[in-house]
């Protein structure tokens, strides 16, 4: 099982749905590096929780400005030294603003990343999480992060459609489904190799991948 080919990864999806912990797996096994976008560090993240309308902006730019930073970096290092694995693709950071933000903020978010122009090598593979909203819910819970609790399964539910959307259209590089319902990578090592084999035999350009329970 040959994955040389990929030396940089992104998983992306819906918040709860295992990205991290994936990402942590593939760079042991691959020995890369990791890229995170450190969610708890973002000042502004618990008060959106608590008052959406009025911290949305500031928590988003504050995304923004945090990951163009990473990929900055990035794209200024020896990527292909050992592989880089991240769990946020820049591109979505516009659905979050889609869906947060007034129309006359994400004007001005839009006007921001503009001028930021953020410029990140492009992946080798994108790997999509998906599970459903019940799932998302549980293992949202089951993290135990204080400002999450009061996350809402509307919310979930309207961010997991925002995804669900924009990788139904995105075509920027290969894209590798992955349906998690029946999948626990994070605990089953057998999981995750069956993971790592779907991976190998990437050939076209969107795959998906799923388990029957």
């Amino acid at each position: 099982m040959s994955l040389s080919r990929f030396k940089y990864i992104v998983v992306e999806g819906p918040i709860g749905v295992g990205k991290t912990s994936l990402v942590h797996k593939l760079a042991e096994r691959l020995n890369a590096d990791t890229l995170l976008e450190n969610a708890t560090d973002n000042p502004f993240l618990p008060r959106f929780y608590q008052e959406p309308r009025r911290y949305a902006l500031p928590a988003q730019l504050h995304f923004l400005f945090e990951r163009s930073r990473q990929l900055r970096d990035l794209a200024q290092a020896d990527l292909f030294r050992g592989g880089t694995v991240s769990d946020f693709l820049i591109d979505k950071d516009m659905l979050f603003a889609r869906l947060n933000l007034d129309d006359d903020e994400f004007e001005l978010y839009q006007k921001v990343y503009a001028d930021l122009a953020p410029q990140a090598p492009t992946p080798d593979l994108v790997i999509y999480l998906q599970a459903p909203i019940d799932s998302l819910q549980a293992r949202v819970k089951q993290r135990g992060v204080e400002f999450e609790r009061g996350m809402s399964a509307d919310y979930l539910r309207r961010l997991a459609e925002t995804y669900s959307e924009f990788f139904h259209r995105y075509d920027a590089t290969p894209l590798l489904i992955v349906n998690s319902e029946n999948l626990n990578f994070a605990q089953s090592e057998a999981d995750f190799e069956l993971l790592l084999e779907r991976m190998s035999k990437m050939r076209g350009p969107r795959e998906f991948f799923s388990r029957a329970a």
